[in-house]
């Protein structure tokens, strides 16, 4: 056994250096799901041929879906989008389909590594799950995730956390996609709020954004120009543009028949851009009517330059504000999703004349425009984190659960007293056990795995995020305890208080010691040799998922902790006999699970290696003058010389209420003897 942990502790060290590559080489292995043409005509409900190309717009990467040269629709992956990490540690990946109208027209889960769905819910159960999203709107505000909402469909009892990953990760990816592709509207302008301006209060509003060229300026920055521009105080260009959308500005400006006009010929993520000017230059030119491009006019914003065309161009007679300036020039154009309306934007007129040498002199007048604070919406909540919605979800139960840490923690801190007692030590064990199993294991569904273990190992390999862990608010803080308990116990913390299923084995064979039921005393050698069992399981499923970690879930099942806690035995009959098979064993040979197969409790004994302090007493007299521990333990956790061995002890204390019992240990008995005849000696 010894031997068994110096080769598990190398192994560690070896993974240490190797820890960043591995990160790498599994990061880059895992690509995200891709659509062919059958998938994506069933997500659409189509029976035809559809086409699938790969396009990424307004850096939003997707799948483009058409039937002929009509677009259905679009299908993003949830792993390339939303990065969308299940309970595992792993990659959850859904294909979600959205239509043209800004819906969810079908989602399909392509890859996942969730133990319970795995081997406990089926699919067709997710099937119908993701099925449920079809129709969702996503124009609908949604800041929370488990919250029920209408239209979409609830999380799975059972797969809370698993189905409440699914749910966000279609969610984000659907309203991501359905953004980029332009089918929703990102921006936060106030398209309701109304009030009278004049001229004067929108140009304090900073409703326009303004440039002005005089005509000196314009005949030193076009000298050389074939025509000469005569130099004077006048106006060459007097530029004013900003968004209409706002109807403080567009009514205001055009009145309500045109900014209606304007407005209504908008598609989603489209903004209504007002250009105003006077002066001897025009804006628009005449150009454009043979081109359908006004060349001279660019939009800008960043690396992106925009042309308007003739399609989004919408002339504007005169304005509608009594005491503006004439106005030579009055346009509205159509920007699509490409200009973010919540940046600066650019607007830019070229004004070109040939040149006396050949060639053309330019210069560019430029506005530069933000949209101001009084015309913009507060931006919509962030959707709470999904851990933070469970922690709160999860309220009562993590009180509860905070509430029994506690409690077991004065139990082992003030052991003295309690196992003095034996009277209480027995209906406190008893009692505690009976709680960690109805409220902790069938209630809060608190059952700790080996698969947990395995993801954490995974985790740290390929990038460690602590929210993976913090979305089951209930098994967090338990492993959390665990871990502590590890240094200071061992591994007795969690199997001998903590663990659901454990609980239910001594409970049982509590009840069986009662009626006489006859218990089978294993020899201590073969006793030692059944070990290996639960080691080389734990050893197995690690090494195993490695190469395939469903192969390693598939190996787990080895624990019957899902199906006795996690799915209260409604389970396929091989998995609910499996579970009977190892209870009935333990009527006769107390915890016969623990101390032979459980996986969990071999990987909980390796770190328990590093326990600091030894809380458990005992006497030079223990395995030498006499015995009884060895025999009264029921996990035969202390050898024939007396010791405890750390790595199979639950922490139960029995051998401590022996130890302090004057009545029952054979040292105390003794004493006692040698001190009563002490005076008779005398006299």
């Amino acid at each position: 056994m010894r031997l068994f942990f110096l080769c598990l502790s190398v192994l560690v060290l070896l993974l240490q250096p190797l820890s960043a590559c591995a990160a790498g080489i599994l990061a880059d292995a895992i690509e995200p799901a891709r659509p062919d043409a059958a998938i994506a005509a069933a997500l659409f409900g189509r029976e035809g041929p559809v086409s699938v190309v790969r396009e990424e717009r307004a850096g939003v990467p997707g799948w483009t879906v058409r039937a002929g040269e009509a677009v259905l629709g679009h299908i993003g992956s949830t792993w390339e989008i939303a990065g969308s990490v299940g309970y595992s540690g792993r990659p959850l990946d859904v294909l979600v389909a959205i239509d043209t109208k800004a819906r969810i027209a079908g989602a399909r889960l392509m890859r996942h590594n969730e133990p319970v769905l795995t081997l406990g819910i089926s699919d067709e159960d997710i099937g119908r799950y993701v099925d449920g999203f079809a129709g969702v709107d996503l124009s609908a505000p949604r800041d929370r995730i488990l919250a029920p909402q209408p239209g979409v469909p609830d999380v799975i009892a059972r797969a809370t956390v698993s189905t409440g990953v699914i749910r966000d990760g279609i969610l984000r990816t659907a309203r991501t996609l359905a953004m980029g592709r332009g089918l929703l509207s990102g921006d936060r302008i106030e398209r309701l709020a109304f009030s009278p301006a004049g001229w004067p209060e929108l140009l304090d509003m900073g409703a326009l954004a303004h440039a002005r060229l005089s005509m000196t300026e314009a005949a030193e920055k076009l000298a050389g120009a074939l025509v000469p521009v005569p130099p004077g105080d006048g106006a060459f260009l007097d530029l004013y543009a900003g968004l209409a959308d706002p109807p403080t500005v567009g009514r205001n400006l055009v009145g309500q028949q045109v900014y209606t006009g304007a407005l209504g010929n908008l598609g989603p993520g489209d903004t209504a851009l007002i250009v105003l000017s006077r002066g001897l230059y025009s804006h628009r030119g005449t150009a454009w009517r043979r081109s359908g491009t006004f060349e001279r006019l660019t939009i800008v914003q960043g690396e992106t330059r925009l042309h308007p065309g003739a399609d989004d161009y919408l002339f504007v007679k005169r304005l509608a504000v009594d005491d503006a300036p004439t106005m030579k020039e009055v346009s509205i154009f159509r920007i699509g999703p490409a200009i973010d309306p919540m940046q600066p934007i650019t607007v830019e007129v070229l004004a070109e004349r040939p040149a006396e040498s050949g060639g053309t002199v330019a210069t560019t007048i430029a506005a530069v425009y933000e949209l101001p604070e009084a015309f913009q919406r507060p931006p919509p909540p962030e959707p709470v984190p999904l851990w933070r919605e469970t922690w709160t979800a999860k309220r009562p139960a993590v009180i509860v659960v905070a509430a029994m840490l506690a409690t077991l923690t004065l139990i082992l801190f003030l052991q003295e007293s309690f196992v003095r007692r034996p009277r209480l030590w027995r209906i406190g064990r008893l009692g505690f056990l009976a709680v960690t199993l109805v409220v902790l294991g069938w209630v809060f569904n608190g059952q700790l795995s080996v698969v947990q273990v395995v993801a954490f190992l995974h985790a740290l390999l390929t990038g460690f995020h602590w929210e993976t862990f913090l979305i089951e608010p209930v098994i967090f803080l338990l492993w959390s305890f665990v871990a502590l308990g590890l240094l200071f116990w061992g591994r007795g913390v969690y199997c001998g208080w903590l663990c659901p299923f454990g609980a239910l084995q001594e409970l049982l064979n509590a009840g069986a010691r009662a009626l006489k039921v006859p218990q089978i005393a294993v020899p201590q050698a073969l006793h030692e040799r059944f070990w290996v069992i639960k080691y080389t399981l734990f050893v197995g499923i690690l090494g195993l998922s490695f190469y395939s970690l469903h192969d390693a879930l598939v190996l787990a099942e080895a624990e019957p902790f899902k199906t006795a806690m996690s799915l209260r035995m409604m389970r396929a009959w091989p998995f609910v006999a499996y579970v009977l098979v190892l209870l009935a064993a333990g009527l006769f040979i107390e915890r016969f699970f623990c101390r032979y197969l459980c996986p969990l409790g071999a990987g909980l004994a390796v770190p328990a290696k590093l326990k600091i302090f030894d809380w458990l007493h005992r006497r030079p007299q223990c395995g030498r003058e006499c015995r009884l521990c060895e025999t009264k333990c029921t996990v035969g956790a202390i050898d024939p010389l007396g010791r405890i061995n750390p790595n199979e002890c639950v922490l139960c204390l029995r051998c401590q209420v022996i130890f302090h019992d004057a009545n029952t240990c054979t040292i105390l008995k003794r004493r006692v003897r040698t001190t009563s005849a002490a005076p008779a000696a005398e006299k």
